[in-house]
């Protein structure tokens, strides 16, 4: 099924023409005697006029065609109806159009040809209603674009999975004519929506003088409509994208700006408080310090004792096993233990006096002095549990008793081993009975 063939005398004939664009009638090349000297425009195969059943006037091949092109293609009506509707919107918008034109290499083949009458531009209308991949129409298309031809590939079909890959649109048909019902789009309100649907002449009128072209829209289509890598849109449109991501980056870095200048003032806040907090805690520990060399120095009678018991102490043994092992510590139970400042906590102090770290401090206990010494010291736990503990209690509203940087906790038992999996253990194997032996 073809619209053009060439006659011997009058040269192309256009069956979708009403002069068949060279002065003459249908009744000319349909059923006439002779038969019309008409070949086919790319293989001279003879052709003949036809008329299918719904009125479309078209040239078929004769029979026993070679590998033609326009033979083998085997075309429906309903292509043949799409691409008469292109050349006609062509025409209505000003532009010379030509079916079934085929490269001078003969690499692609257009199904409507729209030029200028002026022969500036030339666009290639294709109408697609078969299935064709991504990869196929972007390769055609770029043929094309490689002989100055751009392209716009239209179809009726409801959802073309090929959309948007390459200037295309949808079109739908309705009382008043054929409209394009997707991919002409337009930018309002920050972001891109659907255009009203138009007639395809009037579409391609903008196209031809340039009031609408493709465009790789930088912001997604709003909801309910497809995302389109490709769309139609006036230049205008193009510029309101332009300007709205120009004010949104100019947003993003004032925001950019404003969260430096908080983090900026949070870091100088947080480090006058470290400062200050680093004075006291000095002082805390020095004070700690003087106090444990007056119990040294003071009569060992009951703390002596005390100390003695605490130094017994399981829980202890192992903060001062811990101290030793991950921190190369040695330590002794402090003979300050009775002060108050350690939240009555077992103090650890080193060789030299100064107290390391405290075992196990009562989280009620911990305020005032005590608060300002045990915020900048090691604290040492038997168990996980036992520091969540602390920390809850520390926590309560009430109190809350919390350094800005959080208590330094550690726990001195080891990670207890997994537990077995639930379930019920294998049954044991009965143990076999001696069976008496009987007498002789």
């Amino acid at each position: 099924m073809a619209f053009r063939v060439v006659h011997a005398e009058w040269g192309t004939v256009f069956a979708h023409l009403p002069d068949l664009g060279c002065g003459q009638s249908w009744q000319a090349v349909w059923k006439a005697k002779p038969a019309p000297p008409l070949v086919c425009a790319e293989c001279r195969h003879p052709m003949h006029a036809k008329v299918s059943y719904s009125g479309l006037r078209f040239f078929a091949h004769a029979p026993h065609p070679p590998n033609c092109e326009i033979a083998l293609q085997g075309e429906s009506e309903a292509h043949h109806l799409l691409k008469l509707e292109l050349a006609g919107a062509t025409r209505d918008a000003g532009g010379h159009a030509e079916l079934e034109v085929r490269s001078p290499d003969g690499s692609w083949r257009a199904d409507v040809l729209a030029t200028d009458p002026s022969g500036t531009w030339r666009m290639a209308l294709e109408a697609q209603l078969s299935p064709i991949t991504g990869a196929d129409i972007t390769a055609r298309t770029g043929r094309m674009l490689a002989d100055g031809v751009t392209s716009c590939w239209f179809s009726d079909r409801p959802r073309p999975p090929w959309l948007g890959t390459v200037p295309s649109l949808r079109l739908t048909t309705t009382d008043v004519g054929v409209l394009v019902a997707e991919g002409l789009v337009k930018f309002t309100g920050g972001g891109w929506e659907a255009a009203p649907q138009v007639p395809v002449a009037d579409f391609l009128r903008w196209v031809f003088s340039g009031k609408v072209a493709p465009h790789a829209p930088r912001l997604h289509l709003r909801y309910p409509h497809r995302q389109l890598s490709q769309v139609w849109t006036a230049p205008q449109y193009v510029a309101a994208e332009d300007a709205h991501l120009v004010e949104a980056r100019r947003r993003e870095q004032e925001q950019e700006q404003q969260l430096a200048r908080y983090r900026a003032q949070a870091a100088r806040k947080r480090a006058a408080i470290d400062a200050k907090n680093a004075i006291s805690r000095a002082n805390a520990l020095e004070s700690a310090t003087s106090a444990e060399q007056e119990a040294r120095l003071a009569p060992r009678g009951p703390a002596e004792v005390r100390r003695h018991v605490l130094g017994m102490n399981r829980g202890v043994r192992q903060a001062v096993e811990h101290l030793a092992r991950e921190h190369r510590i040695t330590v002794e139970v402090g003979w300050s233990i009775a002060d108050r400042r350690w939240a009555a906590g077992t103090p650890l102090v080193g060789p030299d006096g100064v107290p390391v770290a405290v075992f196990d401090p009562e989280p009620s206990l911990v305020k005032g002095e005590a608060f300002l010494l045990l915020a900048g010291m090691l604290l040492l736990f038997t168990t996980v549990a036992d520091m969540k503990r602390f920390d809850r209690n520390t926590r309560n509203a009430r109190r809350r008793r919390v350094p800005a940087d959080g208590w330094k906790m550690q726990r001195t038992e080891s990670e207890p081993p997994p537990r077995p999996p639930t379930g019920k253990a294998p049954p044991k194997s009965p143990v076999p009975r001696c069976r008496p032996v009987a007498g002789p």
